[in-house]
């Protein structure tokens, strides 16, 4: 499955230039040696979580205090109670990859939290799996930007994934792939035309400010004019995105 995916990717990022940089991340689910091999024949890096085994944990704890970095934010500064250090010397990785390393945040849980009996010491531990290289505190913060993925899946229950609503799996299955070609379609819009708050929006927000603009389709010699309520709030936004939208090249056949 994460192979199908990442080629249905590959074939809308067709455009990307080829010495563009492609990284996969994804959480340990993904971290096999099937996925990471297929990865690297086609060129692609990977940043994907990695198990906390027993192996793991005993490199972790063996990490002297001094090697802990504290970690950053993604606005760049530090994390308040995260620290990051590097254990790629203390495992055993051959089968990974060439230059395969695992990268270790050790954070303080947020109030209310509940740690496990495998914490220590008052600590939740989590490990990266990467071909990456570089600095290892900007790559765990790169690794942690994929929570990103998780608005994803917000928005796609305000585009119909909130129910499935017939009894039948093929039916479903139907609105299953609407519902996700809703979601591609809004997340280009924003992309490709939209600015500001606009551009990053949730679809709730989006229908209500633009896809709920009043207008009247006026059609005069052969030409249709599309003209918008203009006291809406948002209706400047919305013929500045028409704008955009004419001025983009066609697409490259």
């Amino acid at each position: 499955d994460h192979l199908t995916v990442i080629d249905l990717v590959l074939e809308q990022l067709e455009h990307v230039p080829g010495d563009e940089e492609i990284v996969v991340r994804t959480d340990s689910a993904a971290a096999t040696h099937e996925f990471t091999d297929e990865l690297r024949a086609a060129n692609i890096n990977f940043l994907m979580g990695y198990d906390l085994t027993n192996t793991v944990r005993r490199a972790i704890l063996s990490v002297a205090e001094s090697a802990w970095r504290p970690a950053i934010a993604q606005h760049g500064k530090t994390r308040e109670g995260a620290w990051v250090a590097e254990i790629t010397d203390a495992l055993d990785l051959t089968g990974w990859p060439e230059g395969t390393r695992v990268i270790v945040r050790r954070e303080r849980p947020h109030p209310g939290a509940q740690l496990s009996f495998t914490d220590h010491g008052g600590h939740r531990f989590l490990a990266t799996l990467t071909d990456l290289t570089g600095d290892p505190v900007g790559l765990e913060c790169l690794h942690r930007a994929r929570a990103n993925v998780e608005d994803r899946v917000r928005a796609a229950k305000q585009t119909g994934l909130e129910n499935l609503p017939f009894r039948d799996f093929a039916h479903n299955a139907v609105w299953l792939e609407i519902s996700l070609i809703a979601q591609d379609l809004t997340a280009q819009t924003q992309h490709l035309t939209l600015d500001g708050e606009l551009a990053i929006c949730e679809p709730k927000t989006l229908r209500y400010r633009l896809l709920h603009t009043a207008a009247r389709l006026a059609f005069h010699a052969r030409r249709a004019t599309l003209r918008l309520q203009a006291n809406w709030p948002w209706a400047h936004q919305l013929a500045a995105a028409f704008t955009r939208l004419a001025a983009l090249p066609p697409p490259a056949r």
